[in-house]
Formats: C-alpha cells, sequence, structure tokens
C-alpha cells in the first residue's frame, strides 16, 4: 500500500461530493447530510485547506495506491486539534495505518502536545480508543450536536499517564 497525504484542493471535487453523500459515510457523520454538492465541496475543500495557515495543521485528501480514499487528519475545533478519518467504505480496513501517520506527524513535525477526537454519545463501542491511549476529556456541542471529547497526550509528555 502506498499512502499519500494532499490538500483536499488537490482532489478532483466530485470524489469529495461521493465520498460525502455515501450512506454508509454518513451514518458515522452526525454533522454530514446527504446534500453535499459540487459548490459546497469546492467551498468545503477550500475552507480546510486555509486552517493550514491559521493554526499550522488541518485535514488531508489521503491517496492510496493513486486512489483516493478519503480525507481526515487534524481540524480545529475550540482550541483543539481534533482528528477525524473520513474514508470511503473500500477503504476502511486502511484507517489504522492512516491514523497511526496523522498521529505520528501530530506529535513530530507539528508539535502538538494532545490531540482530541469527538465522538456522539450513541457511539458506544469505544474500547477501541481507550486501547490507543485516549481518555475522556468532556464534552461540547456543534451547531447543535452534543458530542463527547477525548484526549490523546503527547507520548513522554506529564498528562500522557
Amino acid at each position: 500500500m502506498i499512502l499519500k497525504f494532499k490538500r483536499l484542493t488537490e482532489v478532483e471535487p466530485a470524489q469529495i461530493v461521493s465520498l460525502n453523500n455515501n450512506p454508509d459515510v454518513l451514518r458515522q457523520m452526525p454533522l454530514g447530510s446527504a446534500n453535499f454538492d459540487l459548490a459546497k465541496a469546492n467551498e468545503w475543500a477550500r475552507q480546510k485547506d486555509a486552517q493550514w495557515q491559521q493554526y499550522g495543521y488541518g485535514p488531508w485528501a489521503f491517496e492510496i495506491d493513486q486512489q483516493f480514499a478519503g480525507w481526515g487528519g487534524l481540524q480545529y475545533e475550540e482550541g483543539d486539534a481534533d482528528l477525524a478519518l473520513v474514508l470511503d467504505p473500500k477503504f476502511w480496513g486502511s484507517g489504522k495505518a492512516i491514523y497511526q501517520e496523522i498521529v505520528k506527524r501530530a506529535f513530530t513535525s507539528l508539535g502538538l502536545s494532545s490531540i482530541t477526537i469527538l465522538l456522539p454519545p450513541s457511539r458506544t463501542r469505544i474500547k477501541g480508543i481507550f486501547k490507543l491511549g485516549f481518555r475522556p476529556d468532556g464534552a461540547l456541542d456543534i451547531e447543535g450536536t452534543r458530542f463527547l471529547r477525548y484526549r490523546l497526550h503527547a507520548p513522554g509528555s506529564a498528562d500522557a499517564n
């Protein structure tokens, strides 16, 4: 598997539309809706890429063996670098390798002290995130939707244990 991280604006907008309208993907995205079109995809990609200039990090597009596999990475959310990972269902088996690369970049080249993930309270099968080292860290509302926040500290930091 050859994994590449690219800017979202480097991806054909129709591929983003297809992914963000996929019913299997939408079931995992409480803020998503099935009315994502080309105009929304172009603006969305520009906004996501703008986070790199504003915060020093942002989401990427993922390419596996020269195919668009999805998007994710770190996006600014109320002062935190929040990890997102949205993959086309045919690439769901690649999530662990992509996650590991995101975390490696977060704590090395980006120099972050912690990252978060946000999950809706309805997501109850979460033992895996605890095995990865995430710990409960409160809750927040985004666009009227409640999320539980989990935090992972950089290895070796005082808060990591």
